[in-house]
């Protein structure tokens, strides 16, 4: 949402310091840092308040009805736990959300794709997902499941952007002259993105299933290499105040740093007011984590977006 007192970062801090106490400030997994940095890709950046509150009231009916979400969740039986806390809680707030599997498991409902190899699961999920949702979705979000999204903060990031050009989002990282971005703060394409992965798939020369080099690359190096054939390049994702909102680690970590680093500044030097992602986070982590984001308020306190983004219809979540 756009306030700057809105509830998610109140939620979102709240639960952070939660996982902070859970966890003890320990077995954190280490990722990146969210403060900017600065790279030769493009630093794509939230709309602020202003641009919003601009619109007409009809514009901004429009616009919360018209940005739909894809979710991608990749996972391995291993992960049931994990598989279990993203379907009960942030995953429900997508405009669908399916769990893309590499075998099939009878507890859960699941596409399966018969493949361990993140590589070759993310490849038969892009192409499943094209396939069926092409007409349907104009945003594709891929997350792992220790990863906890606030999709309302996407799709306000995603207000202003245009589905038909070729965006690849996310938290980016830049690796020799790759770069590319860091599937564990999630990956969003865009439908021109995801249409254009879709026909250099089919390319074995350009984009190899099982990779044309003696060592193996992580599935988001291949996807960046993939992408990269197309024009489709690496675009790193902002709030307004140019801090990233695509977080490769949880907020217990983060507040922990921002503890060392800015002691009088932990909430500021953390994280950012529009975070979208979070990742490392345990299974009961992630209810934490639902519980301040979306159903921790203080009495007393109204709040005054002007967008409202609600759960799909049906859903029996916050």
């Amino acid at each position: 949402m756009i306030s700057e007192s809105s509830s998610f970062i109140k939620g979102v801090v709240l639960g952070g310091v939660f996982c902070m106490l859970v966890t003890l400030l320990g077995h954190i997994k280490v990722g990146h840092g969210t403060k900017a940095h600065h790279h030769e890709h493009h630093h794509i950046q939230a709309p602020n308040k202003e641009d919003v509150l601009n619109l007409s009231e009809g514009e901004r009916v429009e616009l919360s009805k018209s940005i739909r979400v894809y979710c991608i969740i990749l996972v391995k039986p291993k992960d049931l736990g994990h598989w279990a806390a993203a379907r009960e809680t942030w995953s429900k707030h997508c405009d669908k959300a399916e769990f893309y599997s590499s075998e099939n498991v009878k507890v859960f409902d699941s596409v399966a794709v018969n493949a361990n190899d993140l590589w070759v699961m993310m490849r038969k999920a892009y192409k499943i997902t094209y396939e069926r949702y092409k007409d349907e979705f104009s945003w594709f979000f891929l997350a792992y499941p220790t990863t906890f999204a606030i999709i309302e903060n996407l799709k306000y990031f995603l207000l202003k952007k245009d589905p038909s050009q070729p965006f690849y989002i996310g938290h980016t990282v830049k690796s020799g002259d790759l770069e590319y971005v860091d599937g564990e703060g999630g990956i969003v394409l865009s439908i021109e993105s995801l249409r254009r992965l879709s026909s250099v798939l089919a390319d074995p020369d350009k984009c190899p299933e099982q990779g044309g080099v003696i060592w193996k690359l992580a599935e988001d190096k291949q996807l960046a290499i993939c992408l990269k054939y197309t024009g489709v390049f690496a675009e790193n994702a902002e709030d307004s105040e140019g801090k990233d909102v695509f977080n490769t680690k949880s907020v217990g970590a983060l507040i922990k740093e921002a503890m060392s680093t800015h002691p009088q500044q932990v909430v500021d030097g953390c994280c950012s007011d529009m975070a979208i992602t979070f990742s490392g986070l345990a299974p009961n982590h992630m209810h934490v984590m639902m519980y301040g984001v979306y159903r921790l308020r203080p009495y007393g306190h109204s709040y005054s977006d002007a967008l409202v983004f609600l759960p799909p219809p049906g859903s029996d979540n916050d």
